[in-house]
């Protein structure tokens, strides 16, 4: 199959090598660019463990200058993919949660010591759920490093364009809400090219994804969620998707 992937670019191509692994070719079209912030202060100080919402959130904490000092400590990971990048870039103590928010907090109050000191959420500008208040429900401190900014694309990619208007896609791979969101964005306004993506499978992370393509008037059918919020969830059912070819 010919399958559109729709993360940041070094996320997709990591996806797309595993994609051909099983047989298939992906369209790497990026709908938000990753942007490092500089001048962000990080106060590790006090501080007894790190949480990491993103494969993003490690890649600017890992840029930063002060990335040695942060490899001393404990991080959260939310899913596998985060902690796999964690640990390539030198963290030993990972810590790995469910796939989402929700489970990394509640790994967080299951490890963690209120006495022991705050925590630091590695983040972006943008941010789905609220890790600090989950957290602070339960007498955690929170700080919130907002280290990254996800700059979402203006249009459409032109080899994801041509892709649609051809018919020479399968499927579509989507990650979050924001990049579901974007994605309805910049398909729903084009009339061709809502007929194109009427056509094709959606297959999404989690049903909060699943519920940003509402606008776009998919057939429910070809809208399938992960079972849990994890690539391979994701995988498996792409692999259920018999192609039109």
């Amino acid at each position: 199959m010919r399958i559109l992937l729709t993360r940041p670019r070094e996320d997709s191509e990591s996806v797309a090598a595993r994609l051909a692994g099983l047989g298939h070719e992906a369209i790497v079209a990026p709908l938000i660019e990753i942007e490092l912030l500089d001048g962000v202060e990080l106060s590790l100080a006090g501080v007894q463990a790190l949480l990491a919402t993103s494969s993003n959130s490690v890649r600017a904490l890992a840029a930063h200058r002060q990335a040695a000092a942060a490899l001393n400590l404990p991080l959260f990971a939310v899913g596998d993919a985060t902690a796999r990048m964690a640990r390539a870039a030198g963290f030993e103590a990972v810590r790995t949660a469910d796939g989402d928010v929700e489970s990394l907090a509640a790994l967080a109050r299951k490890t963690l010591q209120l006495e022991r000191g705050r925590l630091v959420h590695i983040a972006g500008r943008d941010r789905a759920g609220d890790l600090k208040a989950l957290l602070a429900a339960d007498g955690f401190t929170v700080d919130v490093a907002v280290l990254y900014a996800a700059q979402a694309a203006t249009a459409l990619p032109e080899e994801a364009r041509a892709a649609l208007q051809a018919g020479t896609l399968d499927a579509v791979l989507l990650y979050s809400p924001r990049t579901a969101r974007i994605y309805a964005d910049l398909v729903g306004g084009d009339e061709a090219l809502l007929a194109a993506v009427r056509r094709l499978h959606h297959v999404c992370l989690s049903r909060a994804v699943a519920a940003r393509l509402e606008p776009l008037g998919l057939d429910p059918q070809r809208i399938l969620v992960a079972a849990e919020p994890k690539q391979d969830a994701l995988l498996r059912r792409l692999g259920e998707i018999e192609p039109a070819r």
